[in-house]
């Protein structure tokens, strides 16, 4: 069982863009959600949105955010047990370079009193291609650490992304990330994606709004976790999302879907689901009791967020 409640952390383990970004170049109104990629920003947006502006117009920037959800959702799992959370970010960044820190809550096997990020990095642009290549710790203070396991689920990992827009709405998003011993496993993890997002036209929105349909499709594996946790990979799969973003000044409101093609029973392998449900397949080695979650199941959110820059 110590197996499965340490897998919970691969919930928490990768970040496709620094999970620690909250956004804080300045950016025009041409765009009002950033393209989802599996990122933590806390709850706001993973990755700046629109375009930035001159950085020698403004060399040091700050931005604050803070919000809700009625779901804290991670590559389509669940990280708040299907209940709400709350979380808040800060960045500086000056130059190409950035630094910044999220916490946000969380319900996890190991109970946590919550997920904080600390990370760093740089942000430059070639041609019309926006980059972001970072270094993220991750941390969860005063979890409950499973007997026998000699440290909890703090792991870092490092990312890259890259964004572009094609005219004046579409804008295409890619990235990946690594990490060596993801939430303490002993095994690596991997994740790649890419999205698309589409800016609505102003003439179509009510004054002062802006809006964006966004949607993204990525791929999450595992190497081999330690001989203590079982020796076998945690369940590879294949995660989804779609929504549209509206932003009227400070604020934002996200409407999203999100999916994974895990099965229930695969679902409890990789989260250690405390609450699963016996009934289904049985897997002598990864399930051998066949118990289920309905953490990575099809689900719809909604978030809402200030951004102070």
């Amino acid at each position: 069982m110590s197996g499965r409640i340490v897998a919970i952390a691969a919930l928490a383990a990768l970040s496709l863009a620094t999970a620690g970004s909250t956004g804080a170049q300045t950016r025009d109104d041409d765009a009002a959600g950033s393209i989802n990629l599996g990122a933590r920003a806390g709850l706001a947006a993973e990755a700046p949105v629109g375009t930035a502006s001159p950085r020698d117009a403004s060399p040091f920037e700050l931005s604050v955010r803070g919000g809700f959800a009625s779901d804290y959702i991670y590559r389509g799992v669940t990280l708040s047990d299907r209940k709400p959370a709350v979380g808040a970010g800060l960045e500086a960044a000056l130059g190409l370079l950035y630094a910044g820190a999220t916490v946000t809550s969380v319900k996890l096997p190991s109970q946590p009193a919550a997920e904080i990020t600390m990370s760093g990095g740089v942000r430059p642009k070639l041609w019309d291609i926006d980059f972001d290549f970072g270094w993220t710790y991750f941390l969860y203070p005063g979890e409950t650490v499973p007997i026998g396991v000699a440290a909890g689920i703090d792991y870092w990992e490092a990312a890259a992304r890259a964004d572009t827009k094609i005219g004046e709405a579409l804008r295409v998003a890619g990235g990946f990330a690594y990490s060596p011993n993801v939430s303490n496993t002993g095994a690596w993890s991997k994740y790649a994606a890419f999205g698309l997002g589409f800016d609505l036209p102003r003439n179509t929105l009510p004054q002062n709004v802006a809006a964006s349909v966004t949607g993204s499709v990525g791929y999450y594996w595992f190497g081999n976790q330690s001989a203590a946790l079982g020796g076998f990979p945690l369940p590879a799969y294949i995660n989804w999302n779609a929504g549209v973003t509206f932003t009227r000044n400070l604020f934002n409101l996200d409407l999203r879907y999100y999916d994974t093609n895990l099965s229930k029973e695969d679902c409890f392998v990789f989260t250690g689901d405390p609450n699963a449900a016996p009934g289904g397949s049985i897997d002598p080695v990864r399930n051998p009791q066949g118990l289920t979650s309905r953490w990575c199941s099809a689900t719809f959110v909604a978030k809402f967020w200030f951004a102070l820059q």
